[in-house]
C-alpha cells in the first residue's frame, strides 16, 4: 500500500541527513508483519531478490525493456554510475555509520549498500538518468508487532532524468510496485515460516 510522504519524513531516520538534495518519490507499506528481531530477514530478502526474474506478463516485459534500453543508450555503463558520474553517498556518512557494516551486497540489482542499523537500511544506485536511494525501515504496526516500510528517493540527472522519472511513474505505481508487493508477501511468508521453524 502506498503511504503519504510524512510516514517517512516524520520518522527520525538517519537517511534524512544524507539525502537533503534528493526528492522523495514514493513511500510504501510492505506486507511483512513480524517481530522486532526479524528486520534482518527483510534486508536479506531484498538483497537476494531480482524483480526481473519470476515476473510474468507485462511486468517482465517492462523489466526487459528497461535493461535493453539501458544497454542501447548507455544508461548503465561504468562511466554512468557511482564513483564516476556521481560520488557515492558513503562519502557523506558520519563516522559511526561509515565504520559499521553496510549490510549485505545485492545478488542481482545494481544497488550498493550504504548502512545497516537495527531498524533501517539504505542502499544507492546511479545511472545516466538518476541517482537513487532505496530505504527500508522497520516500523511498529500498532498491534505490538512490526512491518517493513520502503521509501524511494531520487535525484534526476538533468532533463533526461526528469523526463525518464515522469515517464515511468505510472508504470511503477500501477504495474511494477503492486506486482513487487505481491511477490514480497509470498516470499516473506515462506521466509518467516523457515525462521520460526529454526527457533523451535
Amino acid at each position: 500500500m502506498r503511504l503519504p510522504d510524512h510516514e517517512h519524513t516524520s520518522r527520525p531516520w538517519r537517511v534524512h541527513a544524507l539525502t537533503r538534495d534528493f526528492r522523495l518519490e514514493d513511500v510504501w507499506a510492505l506486507p511483512t508483519p513480524g517481530r522486532r528481531e526479524e528486520f534482518s530477514l527483510l534486508v536479506e530478502g531484498f538483497a537476494a531478490g531480482d524483480p526481473s526474474q519470476g515476473s510474468r506478463g507485462l511486468v517482465r516485459v517492462l523489466w526487459e525493456l528497461r535493461w535493453k534500453l539501458g544497454k542501447l543508450l548507455g544508461w548503465d555503463g561504468p562511466d554512468a554510475g557511482l564513483g564516476s558520474r556521481v560520488p557515492t553517498l558513503r562519502d557523506r556518512l558520519p563516522p559511526d555509520l561509515r565504520d559499521a557494516a553496510p549490510g549485505p551486497a545485492f545478488d542481482a540489482l545494481p544497488f550498493a549498500p550504504l548502512y545497516l542499523l537495527d531498524d533501517e537500511w539504505a542502499a544507492e544506485v546511479a545511472n545516466r538518468t538518476m541517482h537513487g536511494v532505496m530505504h527500508l525501515g522497520w516500523v511498529p504496526d500498532g498491534s505490538g508487532g512490526y512491518r517493513g516500510q520502503m521509501a524511494v528517493l531520487v535525484k534526476p540527472n538533468g532533463l533526461l532524468g526528469q523526463a525518464y522519472m515522469a515517464a515511468i511513474r505510472p508504470f511503477r505505481h500501477l504495474i511494477v510496485y503492486p506486482a513487487m508487493l505481491r511477490r514480497i508477501e509470498r516470499e516473506w511468508q515462506a521466509r518467516s515460516e523457515r525462521f520460526a521453524a529454526a527457533r523451535t
